[in-house]
């Protein structure tokens, strides 16, 4: 079952009990703006969802006092943006190769994980014109990791719903998810792509 909640993760999360959750798969903020990204764009690149951001309105790095309970709610952990956190030294990180062919944007991005398995590479382009958040991720990406990092009968949490990919992936896959959005302008495009998706299932 997909559940997607309109609301604060961290006050969800203060109400859950320990280790509710198998696996959690998140893509927390970091203030891309702090960090240096270039969120300007000109010519074909001026309306990418990258520069229509609402930074204002999500993109803030979340307290220790989330990742406290993001490791107390959850028995395993898969955290993109692994770069920006203080996160404990691991085997497993995962790279997504998003090749990319200018220099001047970010070559592949960088998850950590909880598992003892070595590091991985995955490999896809993701240029395309359909995003609706902008740090959206392939549904496919979601889908290799759930491939190899969940078990069946999984629970998964998503506390950064974004552009709701992840949904996407565990519809497809039997996965039980619990994810949540704050800003309702995404979380309203989440859910409409989510059943739009659903619905073109049901037409095969």
């Amino acid at each position: 079952m997909i559940n997607l909640h309109l609301g604060d993760c961290l006050e969800a999360m203060r109400q859950m009990p320990d280790k509710c959750y198998d696996l959690a798969i998140v893509d927390p903020p970091y203030d891309i703006h702090k960090h240096g990204a270039q969120t300007g764009g000109k010519g074909k690149l001026k309306d990418r969802a990258f520069c229509r951001g609402k930074y204002e309105h999500w993109d803030i790095s979340p307290p220790q006092e989330y990742f406290d309970h993001l490791f107390r709610v959850s028995k395993n952990q898969v955290i993109w943006g692994a770069n920006y956190f203080t996160l404990p030294s691991t085997r497993c990180v995962v790279c997504w190769d998003k090749c990319q062919p200018w220099p001047n944007f970010s070559q592949w991005e960088m998850a950590w994980t909880s598992f003892p398995y070595p590091a991985k590479l995955f490999k896809f382009d993701n240029r395309t014109g359909d995003k609706i958040h902008p740090t959206q991720k392939p549904t496919a990406l979601y889908i290799w990791i759930l491939e190899h990092f969940a078990k069946e009968d999984d629970k998964i949490l998503d506390t950064h719903l974004g552009s709701g990919s992840i949904a996407i992936a565990c519809h497809d896959m039997g996965f039980s998810l619990d994810a949540w959005e704050l800003d309702v302008d995404y979380y309203t495009s989440a859910k409409k792509r989510l059943e739009t998706h659903q619905q073109q299932l049901q037409l095969w």
